[in-house]
């Protein structure tokens, strides 16, 4: 804990769907902070993203990046919109900026599946998904943002792999693993590549070699990226930990969080030596013509739906009424009234611990008193069939807040 027991927290909204999740975020760490003694946060909001982009020309401005140097960490919300661009045609994303600014190599991305929240793989509510992709975030294809040659005929962009960053990167994976089976996990460590065709990727697997061969404690494997895309949605819970370039990441961080209800369900930190910042991965999405974003029309109404159906079935219509007009029973309508939803910090905390050289990822050091916050099942409309769907929700006052998120894809996300 810090001299004056308060954690400082840089808070970027961003764009879009950001605000809104960001909102609840805010006051679920409040009654956090309410509830722990000796336990203080202070808030510090700051511009960032496409919005501010469009209004000043500049998507991450120097004061937003001197208070993140500053801080003890920093929550991000969704960033990004899809009509506003850079001249040559590429999204405002200053999540990828921050990463390169304070080298936050190590982009931890859990998938654990929540009890109580469906999962599309057969055998996951019995056998369990628990694991951990970590993408490095720093080089590989992405190091040729901004960067890339594009000319009449063609177009070109370099991918860098650095012996450095691979160092640090597979240490940071394997004491992942270590920490990881001593609280009983399986403590298997997977490098995905593609070494059986490319040379950066066979130099990215000898240093993997290298690095495990000082982790003796820990199982070290190898899987190239197309087989392990085909195993991930057929026996995910064979799985551990998987270590790999960004752009592999990129893809593979996106299909678990599908595994376990979306992108919503998925919590995200990228992690340097210095500093941290945590967030959920929030995506662009489409549903019938509907992208998440809370300014859209479509979505708007959506999520009106949604709340007229929760008022519905919470007892304005007779139960009867109720089951005809969604097509289930009663019963069928109440399953899971305790499903638990653990809080994304909590469940960060108990999947990637706290490493004691992160010196500015205080927040990640937030005592027990940060438990799984129980709410009831929440019944949502989803327009495109009128069905009701009971999923958990983070807390009751994530219900009192009105801070309906979107809920796409038959997911609820926030």
């Amino acid at each position: 804990m810090r001299a004056n027991d308060t954690f400082h927290i840089a808070v970027l909204a961003g764009d879009g769907i950001g605000p809104e999740v960001m909102a609840p975020a805010l006051d679920v760490l409040r009654t956090i902070e309410a509830s722990t003694p000796d336990l203080k946060f202070r808030f510090t909001e700051a511009p960032a993203g496409a919005d501010h982009y469009r209004a000043t020309g500049t998507a991450l401005p120097e004061s937003t990046v001197k208070l993140c140097d500053t801080v003890d960490a920093i929550l991000l919300g969704a960033c990004g919109l899809p009509h506003i661009r850079y001249p040559d045609g590429t999204e405002i994303a200053p999540q990828v900026e921050l990463r390169f600014i304070f080298d936050l190599y190590a982009g931890v991305r859990p998938c654990r599946l929540v009890p109580g929240t469906p999962s599309p793989i057969v055998g996951a509510a019995e056998r369990g998904i628990d694991l951990v992709v970590i993408r490095e975030s720093t080089e590989g294809l992405f190091a040729s943002m901004g960067k890339g040659v594009v000319t009449h005929d063609d177009a070109r962009e370099t991918l860098v792999i650095t012996r450095k960053t691979s160092e640090r990167l597979f240490d940071f994976a394997l004491r992942l693993g270590a920490r990881r089976k001593a609280r009983g996990g399986k403590g298997v460590v997977h490098c995905v590549d593609k070494a059986n065709i490319f040379r950066a990727f066979a130099y990215f697997r000898q240093i993997f070699d290298e690095q495990a061969a000082r982790h003796p404690g820990v199982a070290a494997d190898h899987i190239y990226i197309d087989a392990c895309a085909a195993a991930l949605v057929r026996r995910p819970w064979d799985f551990d930990v998987l270590v790999t370039e960004n752009m592999f990441g990129d893809i593979l961080s996106d299909l678990t969080a599908g595994l376990i209800g979306g992108m919503g369900m998925a919590p995200s930190a990228d992690i340097g030596d210095r500093h941290a910042r945590g967030g959920a991965p929030h995506r662009r999405r489409r549903r019938c013509g509907v992208r998440a974003r809370p300014q859209t029309v479509r979505l708007r109404r959506l999520r009106r739906n949604c709340r007229r159906g929760a008022r519905r079935a919470g007892g304005a219509r007779s139960p009867a009424r109720s089951a005809r007009g969604v097509g289930r029973s009663p019963d069928e309508r109440q399953r899971n009234p305790g499903a638990e939803f653990p809080h994304f910090a909590s469940l960060m905390r108990a999947t990637v611990c706290d490493p004691p050289s992160l010196a500015h990822a205080s927040v990640g050091s937030i005592p027990a008193q940060i438990r799984l916050l129980q709410g009831p099942s929440q019944p949502i409309l989803r327009k495109s069939c009128r069905r009701i769907r009971h999923l958990p929700l983070m807390h009751p006052l994530w219900d009192a807040s009105r801070h309906s998120s979107h809920f796409c894809d038959g997911t609820f996300c926030g």
